[in-house]
């Protein structure tokens, strides 16, 4: 397995409308997309644009959203994970795991509509870590 594209960065957010308006006033982010609820992981996104990447607003989806934890440590927000693409989601799962890395969880689909595992920072240099199937779209 290689590294593939940084596909986004994740920043966890108590308000996604507040953060959209920091990327958009004063980063000028042009290109913010709808946000959307993603029930089965527990938070909504927001993607923002960037020219070689993109930007994963996350705020919790009710009270039993993953993403609770680290805004209690963090309550202002900020950097959650890295999402690297890989061309094969059970190929990648198969060769972190030879390595004695922790997958977190089946490969499950993520908000780009792929299916993406994490995982867990201890085994990433302390960085949790999104791996995620190439998007179909390029996306």
């Amino acid at each position: 397995m290689k590294l593939g594209r940084l596909n986004h960065v994740g920043v966890a957010t108590p308000s996604i409308e507040a953060s959209i308006a920091l990327y958009r006033d004063v980063m000028g982010a042009e290109m913010i997309r709808e946000p959307f609820d993603l029930p089965a992981q527990g938070v909504k996104v927001c993607f923002v644009d960037t020219p070689n990447s993109q930007i994963e607003l996350i705020e919790p989806l009710g009270d039993n959203s993953p993403i609770h934890g680290f805004l209690a440590k963090n309550p202002a927000g900020g950097q959650h994970h890295l999402c690297y693409e890989v061309p094969d989601i059970h190929e990648a799962k198969a060769w972190f795991e030879g390595k004695g890395a922790k997958v977190l969880g089946e490969p499950r689909i993520g908000a780009h509509g792929t299916l993406i595992f994490f995982v867990h920072p201890k085994d990433m240099g302390g960085v949790l870590t999104e791996i995620m199937e190439t998007p179909k779209d390029g996306h």
